[in-house]
C-alpha cells in the first residue's frame, strides 16, 4: 500500500509518504515507513520515521527566521569583496590579532570580507599563488594585509597591485590598481 497525503500544519507544508518496508528482523514482516518533508522559508527538512521510535526521539522542526547577519550576508553581493592575507612566520603569535585587525578594517572600509589566506613557508609553495588564485575565484577587489613586511623584502608586489587594491593596516595605506607610475616621455615621431 502506498499513498501520499498533503496537509498544512502551521506555516510549513507536510508531505507524508507511507509505504510498507520490510524490517529485516522477522521473515515476511513489514512495517510502515513514513517520510515527512517540511517546507519552510529557509528550505526543506526531511524526516524518516519507521514507527519504532519513541515520541521524544523524533525531530521537531522549528520555523527558520534569518538573523541580522544572514540578512546582511544576502546583501553582500552589492559590496566589493576583499581578502585578508598574512604570513604566519611574520605574524607569529599575533596572527589572531592581525586577523581581527584585517576584518575590522574591511568592515570599516565597506568591504564584504570573503576569506583569510594564511601563508606558511614550511609548505614550500610560492607565497602569493594561493592569494592570487582566491582573488580570481572570488572576484575580489582588494586584499588587506597587516603591513608591507608580510610581503617579500617588505615591498608590495607590483604583480599583485595589477590585480587587486592592496590595503595595509599599519600604516593604513592603499596601493590602488589604477595608480600607475608615470610613463617615460616618448620621443617625437615614435
Amino acid at each position: 500500500m502506498s499513498f501520499a497525503q498533503f496537509r498544512r500544519p502551521g506555516r510549513g507544508h507536510t508531505v507524508i509518504d507511507q509505504a510498507p518496508r520490510p524490517t529485516g528482523h522477522e521473515q515476511g514482516a513489514e512495517m510502515v515507513y513514513q517520510r515527512r518533508i517540511y517546507r519552510f522559508s529557509g528550505g526543506f527538512l526531511e524526516t524518516n520515521d519507521y514507527g519504532d521510535e519513541s515520541e521524544s526521539s523524533k525531530v521537531h522542526p522549528e520555523q527558520f527566521t534569518p538573523s541580522d547577519d544572514q540578512l546582511q550576508a544576502a546583501d553582500m553581493h552589492c559590496t566589493p569583496t576583499c581578502l585578508g592575507y598574512l604570513r604566519i612566520d611574520v605574524s607569529g603569535t599575533a596572527h589572531f590579532w592581525h586577523q581581527s585587525q584585517i576584518r575590522r578594517l574591511a568592515e570599516r572600509l565597506g568591504y564584504g570580507f570573503a576569506d583569510m589566506v594564511i601563508y606558511d613557508p614550511k609548505f614550500g609553495r610560492p607565497p602569493l599563488a594561493r592569494l592570487e588564485a582566491q582573488a580570481t575565484r572570488l572576484d575580489a577587489e582588494a586584499v588587506i594585509v597587516p603591513g608591507p613586511e608580510h610581503f617579500e623584502n617588505g615591498q608590495i608586489p607590483s604583480s599583485l597591485v595589477e590585480q587587486l587594491d592592496v590595503i595595509t593596516v599599519t600604516p593604513e595605506e592603499t596601493y590602488a590598481r589604477l595608480a600607475r607610475p608615470d610613463l617615460p616621455a616618448q620621443a617625437d615621431g615614435v
